[in-house]
């Protein structure tokens, strides 16, 4: 097996590839895209770290022998994966071996913060003696607001509580009467704004945690707050942070991370105010984690090289080739209906049952239904899920998953229906397989419905009654927003003039702003957008 690794490994990572004869490794660090496109068909597989990006056009020229995409470290947004999975290659991440360090990356951003030491060192090196300048604050007895739940927020809760702080957290997506293993208090999202004096963010950056913290947040948060963003650029907005700090709400901020990578320094949060702190983006960046994450990445590809086995992929569970093409489009369709509920479903979720009903269940569905949870959990998680840690992590949330066999077939040969019981109730969503491989929505909880699942969805549920689909589109053409496609369903017959639904794919992602604009329309009740 030919190898190739772009952007380096560690040292021990690549003395366990070395001693293995069937495993050839060629090192080319900094290769650019130019270079990548011309030579990477010469291999079976690559191993990227951040700086190489493989996206669509690479992986549609690559020839049908390649087998591996490796990113060593947790994030594989430099991966097009949808891509990959339609080619059969199995896209692999190391998903633990750096969360450690940007927990505790968080919590020197923390102390930094309290303590003003990033301030007192340059001021110490320009000959300065400027002690009552940085008076800092004690962290004992202060109460910390985490954001997001999963190993990562996990971590850093870990060691407040270790520093005698109290913790409160918020994770819509974990039930109240969860019991962590960490005395952690779970809260809802205004008691995160009003109560803590630190808030630090754990989550993925997705159209509901944009700018999470911003204008409207910080009216809401305690005078002197300190905020933390060793997570996504954008769940934090830089400029309202700023404007906080210039008023006085806010007592410093610390970011890891930005918007874009690197930021303009020309930007006003780099200039304005000496209360915000900044590191390039440094939350895995220890040696410690480098070699951890060289390690795993070498152990996981030995492993697929000796044995065929796949560990710790993001888009495939592990089987056979051939067990893996008769229910890959049902993989995609269970993972596409796990991720919309994902994305609507906000509350604490207790349980989550996948129904399998005509042809497909005669299939092994336990992939399938892993599938499901995977996609649930996807939207919620800061760190990719895969197919080995999505039943851990519903574990520790308290989720408990079920599967169930239906022998007849109803309206269609295979049917997979996905159940998610909440505490605001239960919700249902249903899907098959049209032609050989396009995965449709065919039913939402009572509504009927025939819907794509690609790209971006608006779910909205209106008054049944005449002009109300003219005004909808009316309202996106204000913002220039082009439908692609539309979908309505009713509930009760016309006679009952009740509510609908229509479903509108978009050309592109709603802003927040115009979701708010159309759910403030009389006729509209409710709004919600889906991106897949």
């Amino acid at each position: 097996m030919r190898i190739l690794i772009t952007d380096g490994l560690s040292r021990e990572g690549l003395e366990l590839l070395g001693q293995h004869q069937n495993i050839e490794v060629d090192v080319r660090k900094k290769t650019d895209r130019k270079e990548l496109k011309k030579i990477i068909n010469n291999y079976d597989a690559v191993i990227i770290r951040s700086a190489t990006k493989i996206d669509s056009e690479i992986i549609e020229g690559l020839d049908d022998n390649f087998k591996l995409i490796g990113r060593a470290g947790i994030g594989v947004d430099n991966v097009d994966v949808q891509a990959a999975s339609k080619k059969g290659i199995v896209v692999m991440n190391t998903p633990s071996a750096n969360a450690i360090t940007t927990a505790e990356h968080t919590i020197a951003l923390l102390f930094s913060l309290a303590r003003n030491t990033p301030q007192a060192y340059g001021s110490m090196k320009e000959k300065k003696w400027e002690r009552s300048n940085f008076q800092g604050k004690e962290l004992y007895g202060k109460v910390i607001g985490i954001v997001g739940m999963g190993n990562i927020g996990r971590l850093v809760a870990e060691r407040a509580v270790g520093l005698k702080m109290k913790v409160l957290a918020h994770d819509p997506y974990i039930s109240k009467d969860t019991k962590l293993d960490i005395p952690v208090e779970l809260v809802e999202m205004d008691e995160i704004f009003k109560k803590c004096d630190i808030i630090t963010v754990h989550t993925p950056l997705t159209p509901s945690t944009k700018d999470l913290i911003s204008k409207g947040s910080i009216r809401l948060m305690k005078d002197g707050v300190m905020i933390i963003n060793c997570a996504r650029g954008g769940i934090v907005n830089e400029e309202d942070i700023l404007e906080g700090i210039k008023q006085g709400k806010i007592g410093g901020a610390a970011f890891d991370v930005f918007e874009s990578e690197p930021p303009d320094f020309k930007s006003s949060i780099f200039n304005e105010s000496d209360k915000v702190i900044f590191t390039p983006h440094l939350g895995a960046s220890t040696r410690e984690a480098q070699t951890k994450v060289g390690i795993a990445m070498a152990e996981q590809i030995i492993e697929y090289a000796n044995n065929g086995v796949v560990t710790n992929a993001v888009n495939m569970p592990s089987m056979s080739q051939e067990v893996l093409s008769k229910i890959q489009p049902f993989l995609e369709l269970s993972e596409k209906l796990g991720n919309f509920m994902g994305q609507i479903c906000k509350s604490g979720v207790k349980e989550i049952i996948v129904e399998y009903s005509g042809i497909v269940s005669e299939m092994n569905v336990a992939p399938l239904t892993v599938s499901a949870l995977k996609g649930y959990l996807s939207p919620i998680m800061s760190a990719p899920v895969t197919y080995v840690n999505a039943p851990l992590i519903a574990e520790e949330r308290g989720i408990k998953l079920r599967e169930a066999k239906i022998t007849s077939e109803g309206n269609f040969s295979s049917l997979v229906t996905l159940i998610v019981k909440s505490e605001t109730g239960e919700f249902a969503i249903s899907g098959s397989i049209f032609g050989t491989k396009q995965p449709r929505f065919t039913k939402l909880n009572e509504h009927i419905i025939d819907v794509i699942p690609d790209g971006n969805v608006l779910i909205v549920e209106n008054d049944d009654k005449p002009g109300v689909v003219g005004l909808l589109g009316n309202a996106l053409g204000k913002k220039n927003i082009n439908i692609g496609r539309l979908y309505l369903s009713r509930k009760n017959g016309p006679t009952k003039n009740e509510s609908a639904l229509a479903f509108i794919s978009v050309d592109s992602p709603v802003s927040e702003e115009t979701l708010e604009y159309i759910a403030n329309l009389s006729e509209v009740k409710s709004i919600e957008q889906v991106i897949f």
